[in-house]
């Protein structure tokens, strides 16, 4: 891949290392935006606690940032494959830089009323959704283009760990800032944030997409259509993709259901306050990180890390099974450190497989789908946690046994099948 092009009358040559100017700029910017990103969520939940006090329309808002993102991003995916990824990375910050910046305007002005305040916060989370369903598979598709080959496990590993510990910086200082400055403030950050990185991605160079036949409207929106169907029927037709994409998600829509139960945990099993249920979020964070780190450090030739994917995923649902049944706080936060950590690792891993063996006029665009379906399982997820806590009046050890057993049933089922073993072989 190439990291410099300036016109079409220069050499476009390939980065030689890992920390070249283009990639640093896109990954400085991103840096930025993730902390503007936790101010925003902070202020959010801290306004509307102290305003409405409802914690449905806390939900609600929360749910309104991700809905959007999980329908437009397979859409998104086919925008990074056919026009310039840097342009819509720049567009999608800078408008949702000046989003956010008319809102903290509209907060900080004292003249708006609580529901128009409450329409306001549910648009500006709509729109930045929206415009993260597309910003995200142009930026994952645009990392390979920036970095040699043999270093973008380390380059996707510190893209994550800085947005990881952004948002762990912003769990420790939030609430403090929150307070000190208030929403209207943090909004701003927020929309700041957004704007710096708009201005660092703007500096980076990309090579220039395919050129375009101008064509109808209506010709125009029907090729989009196809480009779409496109990207799924690439991953139809790979032989083991779609069932390698299946475990994952699974994982991750019965860990969203666990995350529900998790304070009812700290009560029954750790009899302990609400201090434990930030100690538990903050050990599966600093797994996190640390997965992501050792990812980025610890070389990993192709094919080893293929069959290492394989083992993490096997052996990811075991903290799952485990925990329902530990009563020791120290223990609890070992198997939370132990769970952050594979799922750092599996991120890293599975994002640069994706990348490498996913053809460059298709990369945006399956992407762009396996963001989609990974959100898509998160409030299926958190809905079927409630509703199983419910149904088994908080029976931690056998709710946790359930969700965990069903995700080792779906990975064993997805690792058996000789077409997702060839297809990690071959990868």
């Amino acid at each position: 891949m190439v990291s410099e092009v300036a016109t079409a009358n220069i050499k476009i040559t390939a980065p030689a290392r890992l920390t070249n100017r283009n990639f640093l700029l896109l990954w400085q910017g991103q840096t930025v935006s993730s902390l503007g990103n936790q101010a925003f969520s902070l202020a959010t939940a801290f306004w509307v606690m102290e305003a409405t006090g409802s914690a449905s329309l806390m939900g609600l808002l929360l749910s309104a940032s991700v809905l959007p993102s999980v329908l437009l991003a397979p859409f998104g995916g086919a925008l990074a494959d056919r026009w310039s990824r840097i342009r819509i990375l720049v567009g999608c910050d800078l408008l949702a830089g000046l989003t956010m910046a008319a809102t903290a305007l509209a907060m900080a002005s004292g003249r708006l009323s609580h529901p128009t305040l409450v329409a306001a916060l549910f648009t500006a989370s709509i729109v930045t959704g929206l415009l993260n369903g597309i910003f995200q598979p142009a930026f994952a598709a645009a990392i390979p283009d920036l970095v040699p080959g043999e270093r973008l496990t380390a380059a996707n590993s510190l893209v994550m760990f800085s947005a990881q510990a952004a948002g762990l910086l912003g769990q420790g200082a939030g609430g403090w800032l929150a307070r000190l400055l208030g929403a209207p403030r943090l909004f701003f950050f927020d929309g700041l944030s957004f704007l710096f990185a708009a201005g660092s991605e703007a500096l980076v160079r990309l090579p220039p997409p395919p050129p375009r036949v101008r064509v109808a409207l209506a010709e125009s929106a029907r090729q989009f259509l196809v480009s779409v169907r496109e990207g799924f029927a690439y991953i139809r037709r790979t032989p083991g993709l779609l069932a390698y994409l299946v475990a994952p998600a699974a994982y991750n829509a019965c860990a969203m259901a666990l995350s529900v139960l998790l304070p009812f945990f700290v009560r029954i099993n750790l009899h302990a306050g609400y201090e434990w249920y930030g100690f538990l979020l903050a050990a599966v964070s600093c797994g996190t990180i640390a997965g992501f780190l050792l990812a980025g450090v610890i070389r990993v030739e192709r094919s080893s890390r293929a069959r290492l994917l394989m083992v993490l995923i096997a052996v990811a649902p075991l903290p799952m099974l485990i925990v329902g049944f530990v009563h020791d706080r120290y223990l609890s936060l070992a198997l939370a450190f132990a769970l952050g950590t594979m799922l750092g690792l599996i991120n890293v891993y599975l994002t640069v497989l994706l990348q490498t063996t996913t053809p460059d006029e298709l990369r945006g665009r399956v992407l762009g789908l396996w963001a989609s379906l990974v959100n898509a399982v998160m409030p299926l997820g958190m809905a079927l946690g409630g509703f199983a806590g419910d149904l088994a009046g908080k029976n931690i050890p056998l709710v946790f046994t359930i969700f965990g057993g069903l995700t080792l049933l779906v990975t064993a089922f997805t690792l058996g099948r000789r077409s997702t073993r060839r297809f990690l072989a071959s990868a």
